[in-house]
């Protein structure tokens, strides 16, 4: 299966003035073509077939130019004859015993989609968690096939995602009804032809009728894009909620790495704060702490995740780390009695983070995912910005780098002692 099919003919009536096509919608810091190609090269698809209609052929193929891939448009003159007659006309250009059609004003996650290609004739969702289920296309499947499809069905057991894994023979099914309808619509050939229903549940999708849809899918995709298995207490409370807020408002505007490197600055402006008053320094700190999940989030939403970009972060983020720690100690001047709790705090900071990392080296794996034990011990970035800030603000400077080195370096043990329990002698 190497061929997917993305019709792209649809009038967009309820898009009010837009002179943008749907499908070149920006959402998320990507086009929704663009999206939907993307994710499906990742699972395999070499050649594509977009059915457009007249009025956005232009825009539509200028933008397709750009792509780097194998493609042929088809145009529909006669658009108001609905969906299903734009698959008619892919009849004698789709060559694979099996492809892949979709809508391409429909948005997906990276998740559906690896799921969803794996599945056979309509890819259904049972729960239809971020779309509106009142305009929803209702689907009623039984012994695996479709026996009944449409808006207004009041006996359904799932939703319509409009993605479809289908065979050749449906061509056929769609030149039977052709003859005998003037509109000819996806859910008319999917009832008569009976194809067979797969469940992909509760996984991202939804599609894009109205400016409204625009702004709540922009925000659905943005939350989605959260992969906090490795939050602590304060990402999950109090971070998140910042970063994601930001996010919504940035994902079109800037990229990933340039979030990246303002969130370092930032750090490296709490640090010479510190320099003059430990306060500002460590409100600064905070600040940083929480805008630190914006490049991830932005990455993620908008399929420009990097592995670069992940360790960039990540080494950035040891070196505000250090440099504020050690900012602080130049404020405080502590005697040299006093040297080993800071020196410890220091190393203790640095060694929770390479623990986990050296885990992902090691065994190719993420830490918090494969020991699910290690997600509930204190003393994650998050938690440790936020005490440093708390103490700040009071000026118990000394008694921070103490509790700074003890939970850090008590954390580097139980982590060592989990990591043991459970990979001794692989």
């Amino acid at each position: 299966m190497k061929t997917a099919v993305i019709l792209c003919a649809g009038l967009a009536r309820r898009m009010g003035s837009s002179s943008t096509p749907k499908p070149l919608l920006k959402i998320g810091g990507r086009e929704l073509l663009s999206r939907t190609v993307e994710l499906l090269r990742g699972e395999g698809i070499e050649e594509f077939v977009f059915v457009v209609n007249p009025k956005n052929r232009a825009p539509i193929e200028g933008f397709l130019s750009g792509l780097s891939i194998n493609y042929r448009v088809i145009v529909n003159e006669h658009p108001e004859k609905e969906n299903g007659y734009s698959l008619f006309l892919c009849k004698d250009v789709v060559n694979d015993e099996k492809f892949i059609l979709t809508m391409g004003d429909h948005l997906y996650s990276e998740e559906f989609v690896k799921e969803a290609v794996g599945g056979d004739g309509l890819i259904v969702d049972e729960l239809a968690l971020y779309t509106d289920k009142e305009e929803a296309t209702k689907v009623l499947c039984r012994n695996g096939r479709v026996v009944d499809i449409g808006k207004k069905l009041k006996n359904f057991n799932g939703y319509d995602t409009g993605f479809f894994v289908l065979d050749r023979e449906i061509f056929s099914v769609a030149q039977r009804l052709k003859g005998r309808k003037d509109k000819l619509t996806m859910s008319d050939i999917v009832k008569e032809a009976g194809v067979g229903c797969t469940y992909v549940s509760g996984k991202f999708w939804t599609d894009i009728d109205t400016p409204e849809d625009v702004e709540r899918a922009r925000k659905e995709l943005i939350r989605n894009s959260v992969k906090g298995l490795g939050d602590g207490f304060i990402s999950r409370h109090l971070n998140r909620k910042f970063s994601l807020w930001l996010s919504e408002k940035l994902v079109e505007k800037v990229s990933p790495n340039q979030v990246t490197w303002a969130v370092f600055f930032l750090g490296l402006v709490s640090a010479l704060f510190t320099l003059l008053n430990p306060a500002i320094g460590g409100l600064l700190y905070q600040l940083s702490s929480m805008a630190d999940g914006i490049d991830g989030e932005i990455a993620r939403a908008s399929l420009k995740t990097t592995k670069f970009g992940g360790w960039l972060d990540s080494v950035l983020d040891r070196y505000v780390d250090f440099l504020f720690l050690s900012a602080l100690t130049l404020w405080l001047k502590p005697e040299i009695s006093f040297l080993p709790w800071v020196l410890s705090a220091l190393f203790g900071s640095l060694m929770v983070s390479y623990t986990t990392e050296r885990f992902k080296g090691a065994y190719c794996e993420d830490a918090y995912g494969s020991i699910p034990s290690l997600r509930y011990l204190p003393g994650k970035r998050d938690e440790r910005v936020f005490l440093i800030m708390l103490f700040c603000l009071f000026g118990w400077i000394k008694p921070l780098f103490i509790l700074i080195s003890l939970i850090t370096n008590l954390r580097v043990l139980a982590t060592t002692y989990l990591i043991w329990r459970e990979r001794r002698g692989t």
